[in-house]
């Protein structure tokens, strides 16, 4: 076994590692002798907490996942899966669904928003069937900044709802059902599907001209790359909310590990970045008070990102 095929099991297995033992974690104790027995520890294990974790999971797998490729697309490892504007999108479509509709649908808005808002973006982008990357970024971050305003004005006016949809906007698993790890389900396969753009992405890093010497069709691998990671983010944002620097650390870090291949990041960025969100929301739902695990990712995330950064101009 290669050293990478060792690291991607050693993930696996902490991944299911993780899920087993912060299920188990939590402030209700679980008396598994006679959890038979006890319905209401029962209810607490099958019904709350196991949804809850492998909510987390399959959402930091997708996060991760997108942040790869965004990072890959753009040949800059800051970019992450909120770049084109995705998750201004998707609150918007939340915080529509909360003020007009009592939060009924909100998760189906929140998706709809993510992709309206990368459709925009890929429009107003297109040049005669080419995909400029540059005028993509900058106009993600034009965009980003529109929605953002129509959220501020619709979070001035929201009256009541206006702390639900902070509460959403600052992400969680509160609420989680099965019904949403069902829905879940659909980011494995489509993060999975990242894989068969491994090899254009590896050839991709070296420049678009010399990908497209190389055979690469990089304008279908745009599309391809921005279709996939779309449906992921959308996926995400609508279970949980906005999640940040999932995304953005968790690829970084492990092309510290595994190195820029793709066919290994992809599937080793997944699995960390499922337990770092797993992990994350333990810690959010025991330390006293629940606080949304946005803000626990924030305040590990963004320190440690500025220690890679550091660290990165230092060598």
């Amino acid at each position: 076994m290669q050293k990478r095929e060792y690291i991607l099991f050693l993930l696996l297995l902490a991944a299911v590692v993780s899920i087993l033992v912060c299920t188990v974690i939590g402030p209700a104790g679980i008396p598994f002798l006679g959890l038979a027995e006890d319905e209401s520890a029962s209810i607490i294990l099958f019904s709350v907490r196991l949804p809850r974790v492998i909510a987390a999971m399959l959402v930091g797998f997708g996060l991760a996942a997108a942040g790869v490729v965004m990072q890959g697309l753009f040949r800059n490892s800051m970019a992450d899966p909120y770049l084109l504007g995705t998750s201004s999108g998707g609150a918007l479509g939340a915080a529509v669904a909360i003020v007009f509709l009592g939060g009924a649908f909100h998760w189906v808005l929140a998706f709809v928003g993510c992709f309206a808002a990368t459709f925009l973006v890929y429009g107003i982008s297109r040049r005669g069937g080419r995909i400029p990357v540059e005028q993509l970024l900058l106009t993600g971050i034009a965009v980003s900044m529109f929605l953002s305003a129509i959220l501020s004005f619709l979070m001035y006016t929201a009256g009541k709802s206006l702390h639900q949809i902070f509460l959403w906007l600052m992400g969680g698993f509160w609420n989680i059902s099965w019904n949403d790890v069902w829905i879940g389900l659909f980011i494995v396969p489509a993060s999975l599907a990242l894989l068969l753009f491994s090899r254009e992405l590896n050839i991709f890093s070296l420049g678009e001209e010399d990908a497209l010497h190389l055979g690469v069709d990089i304008e279908f691998l745009k599309k391809g790359l921005l279709l996939a990671s779309s449906f992921i983010t959308g996926i995400a944002v609508a279970i949980a909310g906005s999640i940040g620097f999932i995304g953005l650390i968790t690829p970084h870090l492990m092309r510290l590990v595994v190195g820029p291949d793709h066919r290994i990041l992809i599937p080793a960025s997944m699995m960390a970045g499922g337990i770092l969100l797993v992990l994350s929301d333990t810690l959010a739902r025991t330390a006293g008070n629940e606080v949304p695990v946005g803000v626990v990712t924030a305040f590990f995330g963004a320190p440690f990102f500025i220690f890679l950064l550091k660290r990165r101009y230092m060598e």
